[in-house]
C-alpha cells in the first residue's frame, strides 16, 4: 500500500506500513460480589466461565470481594483465593486489586485483570461521604504491539449526583496529572450515571469518547439485568479507535450479576 509523500522537494509514492493494528478486547463488569439476582445464589464460578469464554485481554471489575469471612464459613464453593485472583487464575496472569471499603469480616473493591504485564498500579480513595466508600484503580499495562503503555482506570462512582460530580473532577485530575496526551487510555466501570452527564464532562476535560455512545449514538442500557433501562456502565477510550462493542444480555449473563457487562474491541489509533 502506498501514500503520497514529499522527498527532497519532489512528490513521490512512499510505502506505507502494512502492519495490522493490535486489537485489544476489553470487558467491564459489576459482578455484584459474585452473587446472582436477589443475593440468593453464589455464582462466581459461573461468572468466571462466562468471562473466560469471551477471551478479553483486559477486564475491569467492580464490587469484587477481596475477603469475606462470613461467606467463607457458610458457602461450600467459596474460593480460597480473593475473588479477583479466583477469576483470573490460569487466564489472566496479571491482577491489580484496590480496596474501596473495609468491614469487620473483610473488604471489597475494584480489580483489573490483564493478559499483558501490569507494570504499575495505584488505588486512590475518591470517597465523598461516610456512606459510600469509593476508589479509583489506575493500572499501567504494557501491551505487545502497542508503542506506548496503556493506562487503565477502573471506577465505581457514587449513587448521589453531587458526589459523582466531585469524583468526575478527581478522575480528570488524575488523568491530567498522570497520563500523557499521546498515551492510550481506557476508563471503565460502573458510573451510576443514570442522568448521563459523565460523557460530556470527560469528553470536554480529557478528550475521551464512550464506546457505545460513539458507535451507536447512545450509552448501553445496563441495569437492572432483567429489564435494563438505566445506562450506568461505561467504557471510555482515548488514543484507541473503537471497532466494536456489545452489551451482553441473555444467558448466561441474565443468571449472574444485576448489571449487564460491556464488551468492547479497540485498536491503537494512527
Amino acid at each position: 500500500m502506498y501514500r503520497v509523500g514529499i522527498i527532497g522537494g519532489q512528490t513521490r509514492l512512499v510505502m506505507k506500513s502494512m502492519t495490522t493494528p493490535v486489537s485489544l478486547r476489553v470487558l467491564s463488569y459489576n459482578i455484584h460480589k459474585g452473587f446472582g439476582l436477589g443475593n440468593t445464589s453464589f455464582v462466581l464460578p459461573s461468572i468466571r466461565e462466562a468471562i473466560t469464554s469471551l477471551h478479553p485481554d483486559i477486564v475491569f471489575l467492580q464490587e469484587v470481594l477481596g475477603q469475606h469471612d462470613k461467606h467463607a464459613n457458610r458457602i461450600d464453593e467459596w474460593p480460597d483465593l480473593p475473588q479477583s485472583h479466583f477469576l483470573a487464575r490460569d487466564v489472566w496472569p496479571h491482577v491489580a486489586y484496590g480496596t474501596t471499603s473495609v468491614f469487620d469480616h473483610g473488604h471489597q473493591g475494584n480489580a483489573i485483570l490483564s493478559k499483558h504485564p501490569i507494570v504499575s498500579f495505584e488505588n486512590i480513595d475518591i470517597s465523598t461521604n461516610a456512606f459510600e466508600s469509593r476508589s479509583l484503580l489506575h493500572a499501567v499495562v504494557q501491551v505487545p504491539g502497542i508503542r506506548l503503555p496503556v493506562h487503565c482506570v477502573c471506577v465505581h462512582l457514587n449513587l448521589l449526583r453531587r458526589g459523582r460530580e466531585v469524583q468526575l473532577k478527581r478522575i480528570c485530575g488524575r488523568v491530567t496529572d498522570s497520563v500523557g496526551r499521546s498515551e492510550p487510555l481506557i476508563v471503565a466501570g460502573d458510573f451510576n450515571d443514570w442522568q448521563q452527564k459523565a460523557s460530556h464532562v470527560l469528553g470536554r476535560e480529557l478528550g475521551i469518547k464512550e464506546v457505545f455512545l460513539d458507535l451507536n449514538g447512545a450509552h448501553a442500557a445496563t441495569f437492572p439485568m432483567k429489564f435494563p433501562i438505566l445506562r450506568l456502565d461505561r467504557v471510555y477510550a482515548r488514543g484507541l479507535a473503537m471497532t466494536g462493542g456489545r452489551a451482553l444480555v441473555g444467558r448466561p449473563w441474565s443468571e449472574l450479576s444485576d448489571h449487564v457487562p460491556l464488551y468492547a474491541e479497540l485498536v491503537e489509533s494512527e
